[in-house]
């Protein structure tokens, strides 16, 4: 079954504007997601890793990328089609309570 990785962006006071019933219902579906299997987890501190031409790491504490919203999670989640991962991640709490999801389909690497 192909596989997708989800990127949650939100700030708490997005969440925390939005109505609790939806914010409830947005947590029982991410339980769902995690009882079909999806492995998730919330956003730490990330470091960049580098090693250009094989010539040594260099490690940088910090995002590489930057969003318009805080990055709150990732998801890895398994769908029939792009179509069921959007219907899965429109009920996440990120993007039931004002923030975003990005879905990343992911192809077999050779």
């Amino acid at each position: 079954m192909p596989k997708y990785l989800t990127i949650g962006y939100g700030d708490q006071i997005g969440y925390d504007h939005t109505a609790p019933a939806v914010r409830d219902a947005a947590h029982a579906h991410h339980q769902q997601l995690r009882d079909r299997g999806a492995i998730m987890g919330i956003a730490g501190s990330p470091v960049q890793v580098r090693n250009h031409h094989g010539a040594g790491v260099e490690i940088s504490k910090g995002s590489f990328l930057t969003a318009a919203l805080p990055l709150a999670g990732f998801a890895l989640i398994e769908a029939e089609s792009l179509k069921e991962a959007i219907e899965m991640a429109s009920k996440t709490p990120c993007a039931a309570a004002q923030g975003a999801v990005e879905i990343w389909p992911l192809e077999q690497a050779e």
